[in-house]
């Protein structure tokens, strides 16, 4: 009987430790929200594309692949809000997201 209770524990701890282990790495993984960062001279392109079109910032973030275009560049702006940038392949501005709805030029 007691040999049968310990199987039964090893057993539930295992259980246990696997599906823990699973849930790690699901999570680690993080799904298909993985972001691949520009790099190179690319990066340079798309910066300072990015930053024409704004008027100005900083270039706090940037992605390959972007669903809007090649590339997207996040630009902080000198009042604070973030823009997204997109551009096509030949960094050439397709539009722009901002927080609050502004176009990245406008002065508040």
């Amino acid at each position: 009987m007691k040999r049968k209770g310990k199987w039964i524990v090893g057993a539930v701890l295992s259980a246990a430790l696997i599906g823990g282990g699973t849930g790690i790495a699901v999570s680690a993984t993080g799904g298909d929200d993985t972001e691949t960062s520009i790099s190179g001279p690319a990066l340079g392109k798309a910066s300072a594309a990015a930053l024409a079109y704004t008027g100005g910032g900083e270039v706090t973030d940037s992605e390959v692949g972007d669903e809007e275009g090649s590339y997207e560049v996040e630009v902080t702006l000198d009042n604070g809000k973030q823009a997204d940038v997109h551009l096509d392949k030949d960094f050439k501005v397709l539009g722009s997201e901002v927080d609050g709805g502004d176009e990245p030029n406008d002065k508040d």
